[in-house]
């Protein structure tokens, strides 16, 4: 099928695709700091370049959104209708990159908690993922 928008079009849509500062990962720091957690953002030195990274806890969080990472299951995870081969790849690459940099993390000795997208579209989910989130953290200090 063929894109309903020209080549300039479709680069300025995909351009204009967050990579930081995304809605569910602004509502995971407000989150934080209110609740007394003070972190850094998009440490460059850390494999993946983690969203969130709390140095005293030695803890990094990934907040990933459903389609760009396949969360498994999930309804916002769909692959698009068209150029579905291209799609596949390219979720996939981003999938295999999520799993090497997680190691990677991890074999420093960091603790990683991965939030996902889906994870913060309702005030419940949101509050059950903080939830989540501060018992990681506390088990980290430990």
């Amino acid at each position: 099928m063929v894109d309903i928008f020209s080549k300039e079009k479709r680069s300025s849509i995909m351009a204009s695709i967050r990579s930081t500062d995304t809605k569910p990962e602004k509502k995971i720091r407000s989150l934080l700091h209110r609740s007394g957690y003070r972190f850094s953002l998009h440490r460059r030195d850390l494999p993946g370049t983690p969203d969130i990274v709390l140095p005293r806890w030695k803890t990094a969080i990934q907040v990933r959104g459903c389609f760009w990472h396949q969360h498994p299951n999930c309804r916002l995870a769909s692959l698009p209708k068209t150029r579905k081969k291209f799609w596949k790849e390219k979720l996939a690459g981003n999938v295999l990159r999520d799993k090497k940099n997680d190691r990677l993390l991890k074999r420093k000795g960091w603790n990683l908690i991965v939030v996902r997208e889906c994870g913060t579209d309702s005030k419940g989910r949101l509050d059950l993922t903080l939830r989540n989130i501060v018992n990681r953290i506390s088990r980290a200090s430990q």
